[in-house]
């Protein structure tokens, strides 16, 4: 099973996103671009691991401590590594103190049931396409330009996700296999 934990994307950004992608996808469709269903925000990769291995980690899951629901925007778009040499294509998120602590408290959780840690810090973002060729068509680059400080809107977060995905030549497809809730407003869990 490959998989991961992610913060869902309101219904309302994503047709924002999605309607940037269909721009961006008209400038350039060489891009690998993400479909719009799939956008989200990652708290950590878990990678490939055994099906008997699932408990463990739900059960490690289920053990962070969580925060009340996260308030964030969705706004801009960025590259990794940099846009001279451009590897992925995302929209930033301004992420609130919350958002880091708990891609932390979420690595931490699942290191101590062996799932290596994060290298780097968490750098909060939704992931619109992955490129190949690390040269831009001019095309694409005046459609990032248009766009590269644009708000798509605001998200609150009531729960994170054990996602599992499963590549096809059609691209990733996405199943939920655990949810679990954010604290009430003021409410410890």
């Amino acid at each position: 099973m490959r998989l991961f934990v992610a913060l869902s994307i309101s219904a309302d950004v994503r047709q924002q996103l999605s309607l940037l992608l269909d721009e961006f996808r008209r400038a350039d469709s060489k891009p690998r671009w993400v479909n719009p269903s799939n956008v989200h925000i990652t708290l950590k990769f878990i990678g490939h691991v055994a099906a008997d291995r699932l408990a463990v980690i739900r059960q490690a899951l289920a053990a962070v401590p969580v925060p009340p629901p996260v308030h964030f925007r969705v706004r801009g778009i960025g590259f990794f590594p940099n846009d001279r040499r451009p590897a992925v294509i995302w929209a930033g998120i301004d992420a609130p103190p919350e958002l880091p602590a708990l891609a932390g408290q979420i690595d931490e959780a699942l290191g101590s049931c062996g799932i290596p840690r994060e290298g780097r810090p968490f750098a909060a973002h939704v992931t619109l396409a992955r490129l190949k060729e690390t040269r831009w068509s001019e095309p694409l680059r005046a459609a990032v330009e248009k766009y590269r400080d644009r708000s798509f809107g605001a998200v609150t977060a009531g729960q994170f996700h054990l996602m599992e995905s499963r590549l096809k030549s059609s691209g990733a497809e996405y199943t939920t296999l655990d949810s679990f809730p954010f604290a009430a407003e003021g409410i410890d869990r």
